[in-house]
């Protein structure tokens, strides 16, 4: 990939991602407990509440076929879970899809996935 300093499509490499955080100036520190975590997963499952009018809609106009969306999207979230299991081999440091991005594809790409996945969490607690 390009190495240009001005590219926005310049990559890091996976040893300068590992450097990066070993400042102390990057470092993250633990905030938060697995209380905190499960209560935060719960939060956001509640509060997509709002997407049961969805399975409604389906139940009334879609009927087995609801099953069937079901098991889809369970096979989809397990493929979800094998590339988050990717992306945490591959590039050993914290920040999930977007440093995998950053060493893969490049610096604009992965801005624009990092405000993809501030949107999500955005969304996902606002609902």
């Amino acid at each position: 990939m390009s190495r240009d300093t001005n590219s926005p499509f310049r990559t890091k490499t996976v040893e300068q991602s590992i450097r990066d955080t070993e400042e102390p100036e990057h470092a993250l520190r633990k905030s938060l407990s697995a209380w905190d975590l499960t209560v935060f997963g719960v939060g956001v499952i509640i509060g997509t509440g709002i997407f049961v009018l969805t399975g409604i809609a389906a139940r009334n106009n879609a009927g087995p076929a609801t099953a069937l969306a079901f098991v889809a999207a369970g096979i989809v979230c397990a493929l979800a879970a094998l590339c988050y299991a990717e992306f945490a081999s591959t590039v050993p440091v914290a920040g999930s899809a977007y440093t995998f991005s950053y060493a893969s594809i490049g610096e604009l790409p992965a801005w624009i996935i990092g405000w993809d996945l501030v949107l999500e969490f955005a969304l996902g607690t606002a609902v």
